[in-house]
């Protein structure tokens, strides 16, 4: 079963340095049918403006990965991280037991889009830990990119939970396929561009949950079509 979550139907919050898109139901915007999906809490659109970004501000037993299409976004925290991370990279912050850190726009000139995602952690009160990985979407089209497992296989950052998280950067009309085992369930994100999927017109910012056993066709309708992939334990 395939239900599609329209961009436009998202939560909103539209502030003077942030815009910012709500998946699932975050901060002020609240819908019941819209709480999550599965291990999957949550999935921010982020703009940021030059200069201006998140102040410090602390979260608990969460894993936190940062996906960024365009700009950069420069990161502190309490455990000693710092980093920029840009087009290509994957950030997994756990919160675990606690951790505090800011999230700034990089740059004084130019606009920051990122994609902020939840997952909820296996159990609560592991230690913080913060993992940075770099992968070349200019070697890497064209294919689902393993950038997540519970396991860090193919040099993916370490998610605290029974999910495979997919990066995929395409170029017009490329062909992708993906299986679904019966115990498991798919969250793909539209992040850019166009897609057709099992014959489902998407649209940069839809959401799409798949259910049950299933094999996926994605054809990309644009150039420069990206998309996230969460292959869940079925719930």
């Amino acid at each position: 079963m395939l239900t599609i979550r329209k961009s436009d139907e998202r939560g909103k919050a539209n502030f003077r340095w942030l815009n910012s898109h709500h998946t699932f139901s975050f901060g002020e915007y609240f819908d019941p049918n819209h709480m999550g999906f599965g291990a999957l809490r949550v999935i921010n659109e982020d703009r940021v403006i030059a200069g201006e970004g998140f102040a410090t501000h602390s979260h608990r037993d969460m894993e936190i990965i940062t996906y960024v299409l365009d700009g950069a976004l420069e990161h502190k925290d309490s455990i000693g991280n710092g980093s920029v991370i840009k087009p290509g990279d994957v950030q997994r912050m756990s919160a675990g037991t606690g951790i505090a850190h800011s999230e700034y726009n990089h740059s004084r000139s130019e606009g920051v889009h990122f994609l902020q995602i939840w997952i909820i952690p296996e159990r609560r009160g592991l230690p913080p830990s913060y993992e940075q990985i770099h992968f070349d979407r200019a070697t890497d089209h064209n294919q689902l990119r393993l950038v997540g497992s519970c396991d860090g296989r193919d040099g993916s950052v370490v998610i605290h939970q029974d999910v495979n998280l997919y990066a995929a950067s395409l170029t017009a009309d490329a062909h992708l396929n993906h299986g679904i085992d019966p115990n498991r369930q798919v969250w793909l994100q539209l992040a850019k561009g166009a897609l057709v999927l099992n014959g489902q017109a998407l649209q940069a910012g839809d959401g799409i949950a798949i259910v049950g056993p299933e094999n996926l066709e994605l054809i990309s309708a644009a150039a420069d079509t990206e998309l996230l992939l969460f292959d869940l334990a079925a719930t």
